[in-house]
């Protein structure tokens, strides 16, 4: 063969040009996406079909109210409409921002959500890991059937319930502090009682049937990985720390992104049943605020310029929680 830089052999060129022209037949042939869309369109239409009804009515009843957001940037007067109200740019977020019981309601809401994610988010997983751990069968049905019955009982009722065990007349609270010579306290005129008692409820209400997510994840556990622990002698904690919580690592960081994303929207229900003016100091939230500012003070532009900081601040949330997990855990919602 030749030393030349400029030698090229017959085959070469030929050789390129069939791979090139192979290459541009199959782009030609290659469907294009619209093509290949409605193909998958005709495959699948009975499943579009069922969609439907959930697309209208996320249409109807999430996007077109969307429409009515702009009134956080107008004079909104309900005689002029949507449409023919004033703009006025940013004052409501100026006067919200220069408003104390806004401040205070973010203040409030920021607190009541980070004592829920530290306290109320780890009890599911516990709960998920101690039912697991049950090897007799009726006892554990039992046992989740009493954890799961609150989250189907109305906010009214678990509110009438709280409120009856914290009275300080009749309540088992003071009951049994009475038995060691205490005072009664009106727990619910407290602000300092307030977030305990409201956490404490959340947790009550909703950490059983959170846990179904977390026993669904541990069944996909494959029991070959107990085997071989057991053949190696690991214990049931050492199985539990070494083979579950690690085997669900994936469910725990995708709910935690969902429940960050969820921190500004406290419990708005229960808060109304409990919460008076005697606790506003440390009961009042951004949800609450916005029903006094908007429903019953009818200023509904005020109260959605606040609305739409509190869904601003809730999308950013989940995406940096998101962000996050993806970039050092490698899991994330999308």
């Amino acid at each position: 063969m030749s030393n030349d830089p400029n030698f090229t052999t017959a085959a070469g060129p030929a050789t390129e040009e069939l791979v090139f022209d192979a290459s541009e037949a199959q782009r030609r042939r290659r469907p294009s996406r619209i093509v290949r869309v409605g193909d998958h369109l005709r495959r699948e239409w009975q499943l579009y079909v069922m969609l439907i009804p959930t697309i209208l009515w996320l249409a109807i009843f999430l996007y077109k109210p969307m429409y009515g957001l702009q009134i956080a940037f107008k004079d909104y007067s309900i005689f002029r409409g949507v449409a023919n109200s004033p703009w006025i740019g940013l004052e409501h977020f100026q006067t919200l921002f220069g408003n104390d019981q806004f401040l205070r309601a973010l203040k409030n809401t920021i607190i009541i959500s980070f004592y829920g994610l530290i306290f109320g988010f780890p009890m599911p997983i516990l709960l998920a890991l101690m039912f697991n751990e049950i090897l007799k069968q009726t006892f554990k049905k039992t046992a989740q059937t009493i954890v799961y019955l609150p989250h189907f009982v109305s906010s009214v009722i678990i509110a009438g319930i709280v409120i009856t065990a914290f009275s300080p007349s009749a309540g088992i609270v003071n009951t049994f502090l009475g038995w060691f010579g205490v005072e009664p306290i009106y727990f619910l005129t407290k602000p300092e009682w307030f977030r305990p008692i409201f956490v404490g409820t959340g947790i009550w209400q909703e950490a059983g049937f959170q846990s179904i997510v977390y026993l669904a994840a541990i069944a996909g556990v494959s029991p070959t990985l107990y085997e071989s622990a057991v053949v190696d002698g690991a214990s049931r904690w050492q199985m539990m720390w070494k083979i579950t919580l690690p085997s669900i690592l994936p469910t725990i960081i995708i709910m935690l992104i969902i429940r960050i994303g969820n921190m500004l929207e406290v419990s708005f229900e229960m808060i109304i049943l409990l919460y008076q003016p005697a606790t506003y100091q440390t009961a009042d939230v951004v949800n609450t605020y916005i029903y006094r500012q908007g429903i019953q003070g009818g200023q509904y532009d005020l109260a959605a310029a606040a609305g739409l900081f509190n869904a601003v601040v809730a999308f950013v949330l989940v995406m940096t929680a998101n962000a996050i997990s993806k970039r050092f855990s490698r899991t994330s919602l999308w």
